[in-house]
């Protein structure tokens, strides 16, 4: 197992480029499950998550290619079954269920792992495939659903579902007739999934509203497509800009995908300034302030930026309050930022942040990938020596973070623990 060593203290300057979002790269991936043809993708993320996805693939009939950022997908003979031994590690891995079922009529799928940071239960996948004629029984932890055939269906969501709103994309896009997903996920990724699906042939209409009509087609057909930059690694970097009083350039940075957290960080001081090929960071000359900050589903500010502007508000002036409205585990990383110094007080799904003058290098455990994002914001700008433990959290969803704050002066390495 790995851990990272940072020498905290320094101001970071330079520029970094934003990957590829692995929450888009994941959900498109799979759907070339439901794609007759060769599919190339560019601006690919090279994460853990993102090559479990391709040997799962690869298991599943596919095969794949992987280099310099471009995965190519042949589709051969599928194969219904998704093993446990992939599942297990990957909660995405549950969005093979629809295009399976759609491709074969049938799908054999392990429950899904992935993040300990609460319940994301897919009775709400599985309820809505039911509407379009699939049938479901829960065998030995798998999940073992079968179909004559999905039509479409009028399907309304008890809550904006992302991962059964991109399932049910894919699933109706080659369904009969017409489906129409009602209070329907509106997250960038949600809206890049189907921009992928109809440059493949989809009919697909509403994405980026609460309300998607999907027609279903015949065939789908391989076509080449770019995946989105990543939101959250751009949140990141632009925290860490702030929490390390330094400045720094985001090539290829999604500001319309990031409104709300760029909102929320001109709120506390911190001077953005979207500029030809991306966005400039650094603080006002005034510091940093507390804010209240409340996570909501998209356009509101994202759960998996919770954990990283907390590690910048430890350092802020005043307080202010983090309320978590999406997962109700997603305070682990608190205690651990306590132990490097900060004042954060826990209510339920509250915490009150208070700021303080520093942060002191400690051993800290990361207890899932957000958490792991912010432990390495506070090692940055912690004085003395930080060693963030666990890092295969930080490996699923961030491409190359050391080398990329290492180029824009962080002192940070990876060694064996």
């Amino acid at each position: 197992m790995e851990k990272l060593i940072i020498e905290g203290g320094r101001p970071l300057e330079g520029r970094i480029r934003v990957s590829g979002s692995k929450n888009a790269a994941l959900p498109i991936l799979m759907a070339s499950l439901a794609v007759d043809g060769p599919v190339t993708y560019t601006n690919v993320p090279n994460l853990r998550d993102i090559n479990t996805t391709l040997r799962l693939l690869e298991l599943l009939g596919c095969a794949t290619t992987f280099e310099n950022g471009v995965v190519t997908v042949t589709p051969g003979t599928l194969v219904p079954e998704a093993p446990y031994e992939l599942v297990k590690t990957m909660r995405a891995s549950v969005l093979c269920l629809g295009p399976l079922l759609a491709r074969l009529c049938e799908a054999r799928v392990s429950l899904p792992g992935g993040c300990a940071i609460g319940s994301r239960p897919v009775d709400l996948h599985i309820k809505a495939l039911e509407k379009m004629g699939a049938t479901f029984d829960l065998d030995a932890g798998y999940i073992y659903g079968k179909c004559d055939g999905l039509h479409g269906a009028h399907i309304q969501f008890d809550f904006p579902t992302v991962g059964g709103t991109e399932n049910l994309l894919m699933a109706a896009a080659l369904a009969e007739g017409e489906t129409v997903l009602i209070n329907a996920a509106r997250e960038p990724e949600v809206v890049d999934l189907a921009n992928f699906l109809i440059a493949c042939g989809a009919k697909i209409s509403g994405h980026g509203t609460s309300i998607i009509t999907i027609e279903g087609v015949k065939r789908l057909s391989g076509c080449e497509y770019r995946i989105m930059p990543d939101r959250i690694e751009a949140g990141t970097y632009l925290c860490a800009a702030a929490i390390t009083d330094g400045e720094i350039f985001l090539e290829d940075c999604p500001v319309f995908e990031l409104e709300a957290v760029i909102a929320k960080l001109r709120e506390m001081g911190v001077y953005i300034e979207e500029r030809e090929g991306g966005v400039l960071a650094r603080r006002n000359g005034g510091g940093i302030h507390g804010v209240d900050v409340v996570t909501l589903p998209f356009p509101g500010f994202p759960t998996d930026m919770q954990a990283q502007l907390m590690a910048l508000m430890c350092l802020a002036k005043g307080s202010g309050m983090i309320k978590e409205t999406i997962f109700e585990n997603r305070f682990m990383h608190v205690q651990e930022l306590k132990r490097m110094g900060a004042s954060i007080t826990l209510d339920g799904r509250s915490a009150m942040v208070r700021g303080v003058a520093g942060l002191i290098g400690a051993p800290v455990m990361a207890s899932d990938l957000r958490a792991s994002a912010s432990l390495v914001l506070a090692g940055l700008a912690a004085e003395g020596t930080t060693e963030v433990q666990r890092i295969y959290h930080l490996d699923r969803g961030y491409e190359n973070i050391e080398q990329k704050l290492e180029a824009v002066g962080a002192r940070i390495r990876r060694e064996q623990e």
